[in-house]
Order: C-alpha cells, then structure tokens, then sequence
C-alpha cells in the first residue's frame, strides 16, 4: 500500500506530463485539446496535493472547487485559485458542440486562449510541486 506522499507524487508526476502535452498543443494547434488538458493538468495537481495530505479519496473535476477545498489548509493559494477557476470553463465546452451555442470546439478555441490556460495549469503545478516536495518521503 502506497503512503500518501507517495500517491500525491504519482497524481503530480500525471499532471506533469499531462502539462508537457498541453503545451506542445497550445503550441502546435489543437487548442481546444490544450484548454480541456490544461484544466486536467491543474485538477490533477491539486489532488495531488489533497492525496499527500492524507486524502484516501478525492471526487470531483472542479478546480474551483478542489483549490477552495485546500485554501482552507493553505490559505496563501486563496488568489490562486481565483486564477486557476477559469480553467473548470474548458471542463466541457472544449470537447462537444452542444457546448457552446454555435460552432464547434476545434473553431472557437485560439492560441492566445490556449497559452493562457496552460499558463494557469503550470501554476497550479508549480504550487503542487512546492507542496508535495517539502515532504518527507
């Protein structure tokens, strides 16, 4: 059986590589592809952190609400995840037409927007990075 910092460094190492293909995306096209990983990217590091904690199980795809979830803890994040927020809006309109209201995903999504949200997910790794690497383990 894994200890917990060691199941947040397995969710942490996923989020980091997920991070590296979103980049290569924001870069190369597939931008809708970018935004959808990239709020994969900062859902996954925060459960990172929330399994290092000590969380046996932890449900959800909202960053907002993952990132509240654990500003309780670390209080200094609280304007981080206002940031990071933005990214649960690529949760579902970035894979199907019938979330948006006309067009499709692969038309809608540019490079700027992708470059953003990578931008925040890399944050929201780096914070998980800070965390999980002060523990022992």
């Amino acid at each position: 059986m894994r200890d917990s910092t060691e199941e947040g460094r397995r969710w942490l190492e996923q989020a980091q590589e997920d991070l590296k293909w979103a980049d290569h995306l924001a870069r190369e096209g597939g931008w809708h592809l970018a935004c959808f990983l990239a709020q994969q990217v900062a859902e996954k590091a925060l459960k990172a952190v929330r399994y290092a904690d000590g969380a046996e199980i932890v449900l959800g795809h909202s960053v907002e609400r993952l990132g509240s979830e654990l500003a309780d803890r670390y209080p200094e994040i609280r304007g981080s995840v206002k940031r990071w927020s933005v990214l649960d809006g690529f949760y579902i309109p970035t894979r199907y037409p019938n979330g948006l209201p006309a067009g499709i995903p692969a038309r809608v999504y540019d490079r700027d927007t992708a470059r953003r949200a990578v931008d925040l997910a890399r944050e929201a790794v780096e914070w998980a990075e800070s965390r999980i690497d002060r523990k022992p383990g």
